[in-house]
């Protein structure tokens, strides 16, 4: 398949390929659909370092993490330079600037993008903040409390939370930020909220790192909060059977027909028609927290 653009050409092959045979789905329909939704994808993208999760045998086989950008990547995949978090090192990282970067790297069975919590012209500043929200078990009422919890503590601290379905197994809340903070005071600060939700309940929500001591507690994770980690993009593929998509969603859909994997490359296109963009002035709602402790603390003593 040949698909012209202004600035290039972008050949794919092996169009026919299934790549999540469960759902039948082609390599060509994965094609499709991040061109479908390139337009609200990219804006995700722009300047944001790449880890790809791909499969090119598809998800029933064994996939590969890709970090650096390969030689034989086009132009049009940008590449750009930077240090590791120790230091010892450089990568050239992967940049989507355009669908057609998009397309090459679905045409490279890269299903899943990660990004970077900064962008590329200051690594050091995260743009958004990210709790991420995973069941301790196959219980999701949780994960929708706490996001919920989260939703109300952020608005407190002056930020404008957003959430998202990860398309593997819960949810992600996302502050975007206006880049005036370093990744060791922004992550300071995603645990000072979180602790906050901790303390209002305590027996169902823990920062925790180690599994046995969470006693089966619902982990508020901020661990992405930090130079070199990365988070599933909105609207990226996830490598599961059903070819799950992480969906940006309203805080209305928070409700008990919600489950992590609702969203799919099969139904997404019809949610758009219905919603057309769940996070509406995302990166124009970048702000810096405002800390006002006391008011935090009268929260987290609401029972």
């Amino acid at each position: 398949m040949k698909i012209e653009y202004k600035q290039c050409t972008v050949e794919t092959s092996n169009d026919d390929k299934l790549l999540y045979p469960d759902a039948g789905i082609t390599k060509a329909e994965v094609i499709e659909y991040y061109r479908d939704v390139a337009e609200l994808m990219l804006p995700h993208l722009e300047d944001r370092f790449l880890t790809l999760h791909r499969f090119p045998n598809g998800v029933a086989e064994d996939g590969f993490y890709q970090q650096s950008r390969s030689d034989h990547f086009p132009r049009y995949v940008r590449g750009k330079s930077a240090p590791t978090a120790d230091g010892d090192r450089r990568v050239e990282h992967i940049v989507v600037d355009g669908e057609p970067a998009l397309v090459y790297l679905a045409d490279q069975a890269a299903l899943a993008l990660h990004g970077w919590l900064s962008r590329s012209d200051r690594l050091h500043h995260p743009d958004r903040m990210v709790f991420d929200l995973d069941p301790a078990d196959d219980g999701f009422e949780a994960v929708l409390d706490s996001a919920q919890l989260l939703h109300e503590v952020l608005e407190l601290a002056g930020l404008a939370p957003f959430v998202m379905t990860t398309g593997s197994r819960g949810l992600h809340v996302v502050a975007p930020l206006d880049r005036s903070l370093t990744f060791r005071k922004s992550r300071a600060t995603a645990r000072e909220l979180a602790q906050c939700v901790v303390d209002r309940e305590p027996e169902r929500f823990t920062l925790e790192q180690r599994k046995k001591a969470r006693r089966g507690r619902l982990y508020l994770d901020i661990s992405r909060n930090a130079y070199g980690q990365t988070a599933i993009v909105p609207y990226s593929l996830r490598a599961v059977p059903e070819a799950a998509v992480a969906t940006p969603l309203r805080w209305s859909d928070l409700d008990g027909k919600l489950s992590p994997r609702r969203f799919h490359l099969k139904n997404l296109r019809r949610r758009l028609g219905q919603v057309k963009d769940p996070w509406p002035r995302f990166r124009d709602s970048a702000t810096r927290p405002a800390i006002h402790r006391e008011e935090l603390m009268a929260w987290s003593e609401q029972k």
